[in-house]
């Protein structure tokens, strides 16, 4: 304890600096979701049966924030609480989203060259 008010030079880490270090790891994975779904959506060769799937995914990135204040006022979760949804949330989109993209990958034999 001594050694960490010394090398940060204070007397205790607040928690709420530790949210929001979380807040800005879980904005930036959620960034580069979209980022993945858009590449996804924008591809001519994907199938027609996988499309909605990505354009729900897309639209659930775009209103994860609206939703998640709409939950946190009518539930009257904790901003640790919230903090928790957004992240199964964004690993719930994340993982769905990453195998979509490993499997437009094969398809495409994208990793052909490396092997």
């Amino acid at each position: 304890s001594s050694g960490i008010k010394q090398s940060t030079g204070s007397s205790g880490i607040n928690a709420e600096y530790g949210q929001l270090s979380f807040e800005a790891n879980i904005s930036l994975a959620h960034h580069v979701i979209m980022a993945m779904l858009i590449w996804m959506w924008t591809r001519n060769n994907l199938e027609k049966s996988v499309l909605p799937l990505i354009v729900s995914l897309l639209l659930l990135c775009s209103s994860k924030q609206t939703l998640l204040e709409l939950v946190g006022t009518m539930f009257h979760f904790s901003s640790f609480g919230l903090l928790g949804i957004s992240f199964g949330l964004t690993a719930i989109i994340g993982l769905l989203s990453t195998y979509l993209y490993i499997n437009l990958c094969l398809q495409d034999n994208a990793w052909s060259k490396y092997n």
